[in-house]
């Protein structure tokens, strides 16, 4: 029988088949299966009964009826499953042909798969999709990176699958080579941690704060919807405060307060500790859901710590609603100018070339973080492809200093009534910092220096040159190497 099947699909969970019926929708015959065979029978009965949808019981099944190359996407869970699939893969495909994994694996297993996979003469895609399961199935965003080779025999599958954009440009491109899809995937999750938690703390100043009702916040972010915050975040955490439970009561304060997470906000974090890039909005957002999973202590804490009445008495209450909106979007600009400025260094540290404007252009559409204010970013990459930081870029640099003034009455008086605001709050200080030409790291220096002889540079020398003081007049003239982690 003559190979009939465009790509193969291996994981039949919510985002695999969406993704199967996303490109049967675009006009290309997959064949999906499943460790769990039953899983295939019951998908082509069911969710796809009347496409062109094959299915295999078996990955030599599954081999034959692939045209060539052949090309495997993997939807199974990272870690030791997608290892486990590549080796059995590597048995059964020819050199020349290509696995993709789909899933949200670390970028450091992606490079690992992708130099193994080489050296069998197959090619390997690493790439991020994002968007949920309602992404998948109308048009996700698709972060690709690995084997180059590999990208123009899956090109027109992934960017006929993808959301796109008002002109018609796909939320797809190459990204760049080995793990550089799934580190922007992740760095993109980091952003979407961020995004929440800023949302989140707005949230609770107006309900906890100002007391306002869950219909009256609906109100709010529909508002804030229709402009500069414009996002799909915002537009579900509208739809969300609409919503009653069966007594009519909102159901979003039925919901227990304790956050999970899947581990990609946390990588981010470790990833930028790794580069010294300070994303401490971000990891801000990481510790705040793990202090919300901290309830039952949190519970006790409360009936013995004391603070302020967190009730706020603003002179004008819409003022400062829209003082909060002002401070979101100062938040939100940081974050984001946080998470540029860990992809440029890892793109140094792992000689990758990202297109930065392309970048936001992949998250207009289709993906969790997508928003009208990523077409500020591209515009801004597109006028300065070497700006070094966003909040150099005119537009931002203007935006931060108009909202800088709410932005402060609302940290301030966050911080007086003990309304917990940490990504507010860091947001600013890393603001406060960036923006200081002086810092008390010279201290700081002194006092390595005193204890462990690490030694210093001076204002009055050219950098580079070390020096070291025997502060107590005790210690000798020996000194530390000098390091940098």
């Amino acid at each position: 029988m003559e190979p009939q099947a465009d790509i193969a699909v291996i994981g039949l969970a919510v985002m695999g088949q969406n993704l199967i019926l996303n490109m049967n929708d675009h006009g290309f015959t997959v064949v999906a299966y499943n460790r769990t065979v039953s899983k295939v029978d019951d998908f082509l009965a069911r969710e796809a009964r009347n496409t062109r949808v094959l299915g295999a019981h078996s990955l030599e099944d599954m081999v034959a009826m692939l045209k060539r190359p052949r090309r495997v996407m993997l939807m199974v869970k990272a870690g030791q499953p997608v290892d486990e699939f590549i080796d059995q893969l590597l048995g059964r495909l020819e050199p020349g042909d290509i696995i993709i994994d789909g899933g949200n694996s670390l970028f450091e297993d992606t490079i690992r798969r992708t130099r193994h996979v080489e050296s069998k003469g197959l090619l390997y895609i690493g790439t991020g999709v994002s968007g949920g399961e309602e992404g998948a199935r109308r048009g996700p965003s698709i972060m690709p990176g690995g084997s180059p080779a590999a990208w123009p025999h899956v090109k027109p599958i992934f960017q006929a699958v993808a959301a796109k954009v008002a002109d018609g440009t796909p939320c797809c491109d190459w990204v760049g080579e080995n793990g550089a899809g799934h580190y922007v995937k992740m760095v993109h999750n980091g952003i979407e941690y961020g995004d929440m938690q800023l949302i989140c703390e707005a949230y609770n100043l107006m309900r906890t704060g100002l007391g306002m009702t869950a219909d009256e916040m609906h109100a709010v972010f529909a508002d804030w919807n229709r402009g500069e915050l414009d996002s799909y975040l915002v537009e579900i955490t509208r739809d969300i405060l609409a919503v009653k439970d069966a007594d009519q009561q909102p159901l979003v304060d039925k919901i227990l307060d304790t956050a999970g997470q899947k581990g990609t906000g946390k990588w981010t974090v470790m990833s930028s500790q790794n580069l010294g890039i300070p994303i401490t909005l971000i990891a801000e957002a990481v510790y705040a859901r793990c202090v919300s999973a901290m309830k039952d202590e949190r519970v006790a804490a409360a009936k013995k710590l004391k603070g302020p009445k967190p009730a706020l008495r603003p002179r004008d209450r819409a003022t400062f609603i829209a003082d909060i909106r002002k401070a979101l979007y100062a938040s939100k600009i940081i974050s984001y100018a946080q998470g540029y400025m860990l992809m440029r260094a890892a793109a140094k540290e792992y000689h990758w070339t990202l297109n930065y404007g392309g970048i936001a252009l992949l998250w207009r559409g289709g993906c969790i973080i997508r928003s009208a204010f990523l077409g500020r970013i591209k515009e801004a990459f597109d006028h300065k492809p070497k700006l070094t930081n966003l909040l150099l870029d005119p537009f931002f640099k203007k935006a931060v200093k108009d909202a800088q003034k709410s932005w402060r009455t609302v940290v301030a008086a966050a911080v007086k009534k003990g309304i917990p605001v940490p990504a507010f709050g860091t947001a600013l200080a890393f603001y406060d910092g960036f923006r200081s030409e002086r810092l008390p790291a010279n201290l700081l220096q002194a006092q390595r220096d005193y204890f462990g002889a690490h030694t210093y540079e001076r204002v009055d020398q050219p950098r580079g040159q070390f020096f070291h003081t025997n502060w107590t007049g005790r210690g000798g003239a020996t000194a530390s190497s000098t390091y940098t982690v």
